[in-house]
């Protein structure tokens, strides 16, 4: 089985890490732009051979795993050499530019449309980690537009990885994922931004920093070059999660200059919910 990953850092390198102790006859082929991730990718043996575009036509699974502004060039690049047999994944964070982009492709079904909700603040092939995804969700977009086939071979190889399957339409996932994971990344940016930028006059500051402002900020280390296009190609649903966020923020602001600590307490009192549904999810994924 020859895989052919494009783009070998942390999401790439994790799947070709997995893919390769899961199925004993496959064979990892890398293609990256970056000659020094490549050859660190072939070191780590995170692939087996450093491969070209033009080795694609040999493949049975292409994974793509870049930045999302430049994916749908490549993704569409990429059906256009593999044989029919062959089935293309994307992995990336938006969903509906990339679908609607690759709807009219003559090879649309051979196309396979995911996003695996799994990940680290870290980037490279150095980052690449064995179990990344196991009892993780797996976001499958437009399902049925993939030949039924190459969805049985997609889905062989998301269970023997052990991810769970949610399938949703590339409108939906792009709204639904601003709030869980794009806000959550421009606060810990815009956080980072404010310390720093306060830092340059207390030079005290990172001394008094604790676990809570290590795990705030901790999204904040992950690589901007995969992350202002995410922002960009999801910008209107950015936006509206910003409003609300900002308008979140505003009313506590507000609180505060009022001394109305009593609301302040009532609304941290009501938004510890959060605990039960994010507790509610972990036990799923564990059944």
């Amino acid at each position: 089985m020859n895989v052919f990953v494009i783009g070998t850092g942390l999401i790439g390198g994790s799947l070709a890490l997995d893919i390769q102790e899961a199925f004993k006859n496959a064979v990892i082929f890398g293609i990256d732009t970056n000659e020094e991730s490549l050859q660190e990718a072939k070191e780590l043996n995170i692939i087996h051979e450093k491969a070209s575009f033009s080795d694609v036509s040999t493949a049975d699974i292409v994974i793509i795993s870049i930045p999302v502004d430049i994916s749908i060039k490549v993704i569409s690049e990429v059906l256009d050499m593999v044989p029919d047999s062959c089935l293309v994944i994307d992995v990336g964070s938006t969903k509906e530019k990339i679908c609607n982009a690759l709807d009219k492709h003559p090879k649309r079904r051979n196309f396979l449309a995911t996003h695996p909700i799994a990940g680290t603040e870290f980037s490279g092939p150095k980052a690449a980690l064995k179990n990344l995804y196991k009892g993780k969700t797996n976001i499958i977009c437009e399902v049925e537009k993939t030949a039924f086939k190459l969805q049985e071979k997609a889905l062989e190889i998301f269970s023997k990885l052990g991810m769970r399957i949610r399938y949703m339409d590339a409108k939906s996932h792009d709204k639904h994922i601003a709030y869980v994971s794009h806000l959550s990344h421009i606060s810990s940016f815009m956080l980072g931004k404010t310390v720093i930028e306060k830092e340059k006059n207390e030079r005290d500051i990172f001394d008094m920093a604790g676990s809570g402002f290590a795990s705030t900020v901790r999204l904040a280390k992950s690589s901007p070059n995969m992350w202002a296009p995410i922002f960009e190609q999801n910008k209107e649903n950015v936006i509206e999660t910003l409003n609300e966020y900002i308008q979140n923020l505003t009313q506590f602001k507000r609180l505060m200059e009022e001394n109305n600590f009593s609301e302040i307490h009532s609304e941290m009192e009501s938004t510890n919910y959060i605990k039960q549904i994010l507790t509610g999810i972990k036990e799923v994924k564990l059944q």
